[in-house]
C-alpha cells in the first residue's frame, strides 16, 4: 500500500526479453490497449509511464508543408532567437 495515495502497488514480472504486461487497472487509468503507444519518463531512478496521442500522418504533412516559405536562412537569423 502506497501511504501517500492510499493505493496499492501494481506489479509487473519483467520477462527474459525485457518485456512486461502492463496490469488492467494501469492500462484503464492511461487508457491504453492494443496497438497504442507509450512513453516512459526517466527522472532520478523513477519511471513515468504515459500514453501518446497517435499522430495524423496526413494532417502533419499538410501542416509542414505550408510552413516551408519560414525555413530560409534569412528567417533563422531574423527569429532565431524567439
Amino acid at each position: 500500500m502506497d501511504r501517500r495515495s492510499g493505493t496499492a502497488a501494481q506489479i509487473s514480472r519483467v520477462s527474459s526479453k525485457g518485456q512486461v504486461t502492463l496490469p488492467k487497472r494501469v492500462r484503464e487509468a492511461i487508457g491504453v490497449g492494443p496497438g497504442d503507444v507509450v512513453a516512459y519518463d526517466v527522472n532520478k531512478g523513477v519511471v513515468t509511464l504515459r500514453r501518446l496521442e497517435p499522430i495524423d500522418l496526413a494532417f502533419h504533412a499538410a501542416v509542414e508543408s505550408t510552413l516551408a516559405e519560414w525555413g530560409s536562412k534569412e528567417d533563422d537569423e531574423a527569429y532565431g532567437d524567439l
